[in-house]
């Protein structure tokens, strides 16, 4: 529970991909291993066919009728001579053997060019990995690159794998000096890539291997999970165990998810996204309100008013999206008394020996986007802010099936309430950030360096105490946004629930008029 106080804060699935390289890859070596023999033969036949075209090329024309005439009697005499033809074969197979080999020298080490390179990486590490008490150093100005870099692997000139071995008394066990060599390696090792880095403790070794980018092309669809796990997005396939089957135009393929679990047995009920200005976390926010509509209700607080969630206004299960102060704050009071009630409920029915009441099983989400714009409006004018009507749902969520996700920017950070800090263990940080601002929020640095350009729905996600992955978020832009593609509009669009008519007005039953009484003439007086 460290992380949990956040401190000021300035103002394309490639696992398939990768794989069925690999096996075409692997496919090829094998076909080319088993037809080495025939694919040597027939280069050294055309090499022969070819020299001997232009043999006759250049044989001058009337010397041509005496080259035929003796290579006609050449082929006389091999064919009567006993095993003449089968020697004769032999002969030309051997020669075509011979000159069909494979003359290209086997490459035994780096290039001067990849040499200087490994050369000017050691150089650079010497001040990091070496002390003067140690009486033979593993690096030394001027001393051996190939100990300290046994394995290394280049790619169109630059690395893209690298081991290296430091010394024991190096502090590999500190943040700040394992830092500080990721970002030198960084450096010299080429920007616009992003690297990983895995540290192995115990053999003093660090490798360093290129990431290739996620892919940005995954669209919001249904994806195939159990009720109570939630996809946030995409990560490295090596990072996680599961693949989950996704749609991207006319191809289907396995993509490695990041799977966040809720309900009564989640240790990470609740979930804060941060992120920059057009980061993407709307658009995490309309994902998880999608999946959640497959199984539970929803209730969205808007608080930057830009109408991002109206698209499920009125639709089945979306119980309210509230855009304003008294909306807000009366939506999250029915929540709050809403969790009260399932607690009550759900106690009652243990206490009694029943079964918990159906009423209460039905998972309850409350979206918030951007929940501090209403703090500043409720202290403007007397009210409670939204924030203090959260601590139910938060405490007590998890028993009460309600979830709570919350997306925030990074400028506001500091007016988000204690209650919110502690009780969001699963958090996502999307756009654009520099690794302290993400090892503030997330409780620990990610082990890869981060993208030379950021798409939305890109960035980092950790639940709970769980490793630090890189994340991509499925696009789930706003359908009524002029800027979407025509795609991604109608794979939202295919998402949203059925809309949900409001009932007809009863018709005002007709006044009857009522006529008043006819009075009767009044009597005329006799005359006289």
């Amino acid at each position: 529970m460290a992380r949990l106080p956040l401190p000021r804060i300035l103002s394309s699935g490639s696992a398939p991909i990768t794989r069925s390289r690999e096996i075409a890859r692997t496919a090829a070596d094998s076909a080319t291993d088993v037809l080495h023999p025939l694919i040597t033969l027939t280069r050294g036949l055309r090499q022969l066919a070819a020299a001997g075209r232009r043999k006759w090329t250049d044989t001058p024309k009337d010397r041509r009728g005496s080259a035929l005439l003796l290579v006609a009697a050449t082929v006389l005499v091999v064919a009567l001579i006993p095993y003449g033809p089968l020697l004769a074969l032999i002969t030309v197979m051997a020669a075509a053997a011979w000159k069909g080999r494979d003359r290209t020298p086997a490459r035994s080490g780096p290039d001067e060019a990849e040499t200087d390179r490994l050369r000017a990486l050691y150089e650079a590490l010497v001040p990091y990995f070496s002390v003067a008490e140690d009486p033979s150093p593993l690096f030394a100005h001027g001393g051996e690159w190939d100990k300290a870099f046994p394995e290394f692997e280049f790619e169109d000139g630059r690395l893209v794998r690298l081991l290296v071995r430091y010394p024991a008394y190096f502090t590999d066990g500190e943040a700040a000096s394992r830092a500080r060599v990721e970002q030198l390696l960084h450096a010299k090792s080429g920007r616009g890539r992003e690297y990983h880095f895995e540290w192995d403790e115990e053999g003093n070794q660090l490798v360093m291997t290129v990431l290739p980018p996620l892919f940005t092309s995954i669209a919001a669809q249904r994806f195939v999970t159990a009720p109570g796990e939630t996809v946030l997005g995409f990560t490295d396939a090596d990072a996680v165990q599961r693949t989950v089957p996704v749609t991207e135009g006319d191809r289907t393929y396995d993509a490695p998810p990041v799977i966040w679990r809720t309900g009564t047995r989640s240790t990470e009920p609740h979930l804060l996204a941060l992120g920059q200005p057009g980061s993407g976390t709307s658009s995490l926010l309309r994902s998880i309100a999608l999946q959640a509509l497959q199984h539970g209700d929803v209730v969205i607080v808007e608080g930057s008013g830009t109408g991002e969630y109206a698209c499920l206004t009125g639709r089945a299960g979306v119980l309210a999206v509230e855009c304003g102060l008294p909306g807000a704050l009366a939506s999250l009071e029915w929540a709050a008394h809403e969790t009260e009630r399932r607690l009550i409920a759900a106690n009652r029915a243990r206490q009694a020996g029943h079964p918990t009441p159906e009423d209460t099983k039905r998972p309850l989400w409350i979206l918030l986007d951007r929940p501090t714009v209403f703090g500043h409006l409720a202290a403007a004018e007397g009210r409670t802010d939204p924030q203090q009507l959260l601590q139910v749902p938060l405490r007590h969520g998890r028993a009460a099936n309600v979830t709570v996700v919350v997306a925030e920017q990074f400028d506001a950070m500091e007016a988000l309430s204690d209650t919110v800090r502690t009780h969001t263990r699963a958090r996502v940080v999307l756009g654009p950030s520099v690794p302290g601002h993400v090892e503030s929020v997330l409780g620990e640095r990610p082990h890869t360096t981060p993208p030379r350009d950021t798409p939305p729905g890109r960035g980092y996600a950790r639940l709970g105490t769980g490793p630090v992955l890189r994340l991509q978020v499925p696009a789930t832009p706003d359908p009524y946004d002029d800027a979407t593609s025509e795609a991604h509009r109608q794979a939202v669009v295919e998402l949203l629930p059925e809309r949900v008519l409001p009932p007809e007005p009863e018709p005002a039953p007709q006044a009857r008029i009522i006529q008043p009484p006819a009075q009767e003439p009044e009597p005329v007086p006799a005359e006289g």
